[in-house]
């Protein structure tokens, strides 16, 4: 059994930068833990182009809650499981492959139609079967079930090929609101109240936020992977160089920004304080990624290419700015527990360069002079300027700027006596 050391300065006023403490090491062959509280579409911009981008990933990220939700729920990691997840990775290949040609061809628009309605289909057939083999969770997933399968009888016009392509975007966007409306609606409790039901779901919070954290890491390497691969801005040192460093910066600022939350010494995750906020938390991480990944994308190819479209800086500049304001409502939705003048600020001016600097990044494009060099160091130096603001005003009053080390001898060391001072 792993014995637990209280940290001392746990209550003491937080630093800038803080002494680096080990938070766990073996002691006379003991394993010992310190218990520490502060460690916890882009090629072609247009408008006609966004809205293709927006309703291909929306259900691709349908299918990516499904799987999270079952696994969340009734993870066993038997044959039966990964052969499921093989199934619809297998069908997401499907999907992958034609989707960016739904507006040009009738078979691609039919595959990838099919493709997603196997998908949702095999997922929901799946809550179906579990409902028979647990209890629990049954009420729910029979009704997500049933109203489910008919929302997915509105794709059914995409196979059409006499619709117009207009008709079919309205057809796909109805239908894509129309399943969020029922997702939140079949684990509400409105619909446990309507079912009377006397088991319902739970989720495994720390598994669900551990999902969506990994989920946003892979969304900020589309940031990262093209300043790399195929060497862009090589060679020495040069604007390209300068650009895809910038690019670095900003996703990494665009992480901190997402784990630092609210800033709160002690904050009460949405999942736990209100239903509803929870399901807005969920929800926002839709347009987050899909903000995000537009943004990145554009931004990494800075550092291949020294001019870019006047479409391409609206989408970087669009996607990073709706991405701030996402993660300003993700942090607005944690509930701060600290008492008032624990920290220097208060939550809302802590957390106020977030929007300012989304509306101004927003607004970058109509300055036409801007290159792509100026305009990336804007931005970036905006996403900075939140990211120092708000750390520094989530340091406890009275916090110093930098921590002394303490305690750096050895216990042995402290406990010998000097010979030289006995009497």
């Amino acid at each position: 059994m792993a014995d637990v050391v209280q940290l001392q300065k746990v209550q003491t006023p937080r630093a800038l930068f803080r002494q680096p403490l080990a938070l766990q090491w073996f002691q006379d062959g003991e394993l010992v833990k310190r218990m520490d509280n502060e460690r916890s579409a882009a090629e072609h911009a247009s408008g006609s182009a966004l809205v293709k981008y927006i309703l291909i990933l929306a259900p691709s990220w349908h299918i990516w809650s499904d799987l999270r939700e079952l696994m969340n729920s009734f993870y066993n990691d038997d044959l039966a499981q990964r052969v499921f997840i093989l199934w619809i990775m297998a069908i997401l290949v499907i999907y992958g492959n034609n989707a960016i040609l739904v507006d040009e061809d009738i078979g691609a628009m039919r595959a990838t139609a099919g493709a997603y309605m196997v998908a949702r289909w095999s997922s929901n057939t799946v809550h179906l079967i579990y409902s028979f083999s647990s209890y629990h969770h049954r009420a729910q997933q029979r009704l997500w079930f049933g109203l489910s399968g008919l929302t997915l009888c509105l794709y059914i016009p995409l196979f059409i090929e006499d619709f117009s392509i207009r008709s079919k975007i309205a057809v796909a966007a109805v239908a894509i609101t129309m399943e969020e409306c029922i997702w939140i609606f079949s684990y509400s409790p409105v619909a446990k109240k309507l079912l009377k039901a006397r088991y319902t779901t739970a989720v495994d919070i720390a598994h669900e936020v551990d999902r969506f954290a990994a989920f946003y890491i892979i969304v900020l390497g589309e940031f990262l992977y093209q300043i790399v691969v195929h060497s862009p801005a090589a060679v020495g040192f040069n604007m390209r160089l300068m650009r895809a460093i910038w690019t670095l910066i900003i996703a990494f600022c665009l992480n901190w920004l997402y784990v630092h939350n609210d800033g709160s010494l002690e904050s009460v995750h949405p999942y736990r304080h209100n239903i509803w906020a929870s399901f807005m938390w969920v929800t926002i991480h839709l347009p987050l990624v899909a903000s995000l990944l537009v943004a990145g994308h554009v931004s990494a190819l800075s550092a291949s290419l020294d001019e870019v479209h006047e479409g391409e800086l609206w989408f970087l500049c669009g996607g990073l700015g709706i991405g701030l304001i996402c993660l300003y409502i993700i942090a607005l939705l944690h509930r701060s527990q600290d008492e008032p003048g624990t920290l220097m600020l208060p939550k809302p001016i802590r957390l106020i360069f977030r929007p300012i600097a989304a509306i101004i990044i927003i607004c970058l494009p109509l300055a036409h002079g801007l290159g792509i060099s100026s305009l990336l160091s804007i931005v970036m130096a905006l996403i900075v300027l939140s990211l120092i603001w708000e750390n520094i005003t989530s340091l406890m009053r009275g916090a110093k700027f930098w921590e002394k080390w303490e305690n750096t001898k050895y216990p042995e060391e402290n406990q010998t006596e000097d010979p030289w001072t006995q009497d």
